[in-house]
């Protein structure tokens, strides 16, 4: 009898068995608001096919396994739905033929009622590990969605960078394995990640780098995807700002891959107006698609106009961004919207670019983003208190209509014109900076009222459909990325500081004509002086002009066409006592059109605009 066929004699009667797998190692468990979540190791045998969970009353059982069949991931929450519970739990791991591990430690731990506070740590913590935890082991990077095995995104890899500094803040991670994830991932994207003209793809393979197609057309650069990364980049280059050699080297990682983005490649054609989202090796400018708003994609002209390298003209922001049918001006359930599709459209509008960039107290020529972002909050709150469409569940607390899985598949939610039912909890989550009480009840009544359906290892997960009684079993990367930072950003504004404290920041508010002052209160914005609206407006020939002055100052105005471009200095550092002033501005030589007018002082600034008829 050859050795071959006594070994399958042998695995067929099960007289020869696999050698059981090691025991899982450094188990914790801690308890939370209604669950108890379980943390371990990475496993250090790659054919194990998953682990186990046991738990019991006492410490000496029984145990009844929690998990049917073997889990791959490393983190389990056990939902109770109720507080002052302790159990005991052990992990044990599974090999491929279902051969368990000797157990873990035993180990235990109570639910208990939870501030506000506390438990706003605890859903970024849970959140944070889609990241942390979930990342692709090879490169770093997010993975799309749980489901996706090797398949990662570029940006909700950005968004998973800005989700580090929190980790470290709140007690999550450490800095050095914060820092040592973060340099792993700029490495991979520097070293093994195709790059077009500086830019990334939507997505790649984790292990890799090459680019998987997105669609038929799109397996190319993108843009967009490519701001949300290079938005992480700026956050990380300001959070590790130690002297030790990672923190060094990422810095200047950082500030490589930050500079090698050709953002004016993307521009098209020479002196193009607007910047594009696509461009293929094989398939060239095919997808066809300008990069215009309102919509998610507002730091790809910010960032575009701030690159030291490859920058494109402020007036992109005006004549590309910024163009025809950019402004609103319509009232929703009183709240007014100055940007945008009516109704606000999906949330994500109002998150994704405000990660980094902070809206307080800013505004352009068209809106002052902040209130924008709560404005339209506020009206998909009120879209779900009327209900219009009879939906199930909706009400004051529940409320958030954004891009997501859905019973009927992915699609971006919006009040009236695509709205199936489907609530999506980062869309209320994520808004928690603009309206923080509504966003905490929202919170509270998803996590308290549906946790048992729709809490996991990972956070909520990504949508419910009361309609259908649906609950998604999916994690998307740019879903849970806004949950840990937006959260954060609502409770010590760490992004937004890390991000705006980028130098390259403020000269590109300043050429795009940004107006900047002293929050006061959401919604009341006070600075050291103020410029009135011209008066008439319309007005041909002449108007005049007011602003008052709270402190005797140097003040200049300047007056600007719609490209941003300078045309006419009224005055330049001239003194000005406190108090308000006016003067007659004549607009003898200028056409016709839309000016700006530009009131400076002390570094600070505010800007009408005007229209000149003739």
């Amino acid at each position: 009898m050859t050795k071959v066929f006594l070994l399958i004699l042998l695995l067929m009667t099960g007289i020869y068995a696999r050698q059981a797998p090691t025991a899982p190692e450094n188990l914790v468990v801690t308890g939370h608001d209604s669950r108890i979540d379980l943390v371990w190791d990475r496993h250090s045998d790659p054919d194990i096919a998953g682990f186990y969970v046991y738990r019991a009353e006492t410490e000496d059982g029984p145990f009844e396994r929690l998990n049917v069949w073997p889990q791959s991931l490393q983190i389990y929450s056990d939902f109770l739905g109720e507080n002052d519970r302790s159990y005991f739990y052990y992990v044990t791991a599974a090999a491929a033929d279902l051969t368990q591990s000797p157990p873990s430690d035993t180990l235990s731990a109570s639910s208990f009622s939870m501030t506000d506070e506390e438990l706003l740590t605890s859903v970024q913590e849970a959140t944070f590990r889609y990241f942390y935890h979930f990342g692709h082991p090879v490169s770093g990077m997010a993975r799309e969605r749980n489901s996706s095995a090797n398949t990662v995104t570029s940006g909700g890899t950005g968004f998973g960078l800005m989700t580090l500094p929190v980790g470290v803040e709140r007690g999550f991670v450490s800095r050095d394995s914060a820092a040592a994830r973060a340099l792993k991932i700029m490495t991979f994207l520097r070293d093994k990640a195709e790059r077009y003209h500086g830019a990334w793809a939507h997505w790649m393979n984790g292990e890799t780098g090459q680019t998987i197609p997105f669609s038929a057309f799109d397996d190319g650069g993108d843009l967009v995807e490519t701001a949300y990364l290079v938005m992480g980049f700026l956050t990380i280059r300001q959070y590790f700002d130690g002297a030790d050699s990672t923190e060094t080297e990422l810095r200047a990682l950082a500030t490589e891959l930050w500079e090698a983005v050709e953002w004016d490649w993307y521009r098209r054609f020479d002196n193009g107006a607007f910047l594009y989202w696509h461009w293929s090796p094989n398939y060239g400018w095919q997808m066809n698609l300008r990069i215009r708003g309102f919509n998610e994609a507002m730091i790809v002209y910010l960032l575009a106009i701030a690159s030291p390298t490859h920058s494109v003209p402020a007036t992109l922001y005006y004549n590309g961004w910024a163009g025809a049918g950019y402004t609103n001006g319509g009232s929703f359930y009183g709240y007014p919207l100055c940007a945008g599709p009516s109704w606000g459209g999906p949330l994500f509008f109002t998150h994704y670019t405000f990660m980094g960039f902070d809206p307080r107290d800013k505004s352009d020529l068209f809106c002052n983003y902040f209130e924008h972002g709560r404005n339209a909050a506020l009206v998909h709150r009120e879209y779900a208190i009327e209900n219009p469409q009879g939906h199930t569940g909706y009400g004051e607390n529940c409320w958030g209509l954004t891009a997501s899985d859905s019973p009927f598949g992915y699609t971006a939610h919006r009040p009236v014109n695509n709205d199936n039912g489907t609530i999506t909890p980062t869309a209320a989550l994520s808004s928690m900076p603009y309206v923080p009480e509504e966003s905490i009840a929202a919170l509270r009544h998803f996590y308290h009222d549906y946790g048992a359906n729709l809490w996991g290892p990972m956070g909520f997960h990504d949508a419910f459909n009361l309609n259908e009684n649906w609950f998604a079993d999916s994690y998307l990367a740019i879903d849970q990325g806004p949950i840990v930072v937006m959260i954060e950003n609502y409770r010590s504004q760490l992004c937004w500081d890390l991000f705006m404290s980028n130098p390259e920041i403020e000269p590109m508010l300043a050429s795009i004509l940004f107006t900047t002052g002293i929050e006061d209160e959401p919604g009341n914005y006070a600075g050291t002086f103020q410029l009135a609206q011209n008066f008439p407006n319309p007005f041909n020939g002449q108007t005049t002009i007011r602003f008052t002055l709270q402190s005797a100052s140097y003040i200049s105005i300047d007056v600007f066409n719609a490209l941003g471009q300078h045309v006419r200095t009224l005055f330049h550092d001239h003194f000005f006592a406190q108090g308000e002033h006016r003067f007659s501005f004549d607009a003898e030589g200028l056409s016709a059109g839309v000016y700006y007018y530009r009131l400076t002082s002390d570094r600070q600034y505010e800007v009408k605009s005007l229209l000149l008829v003739k």
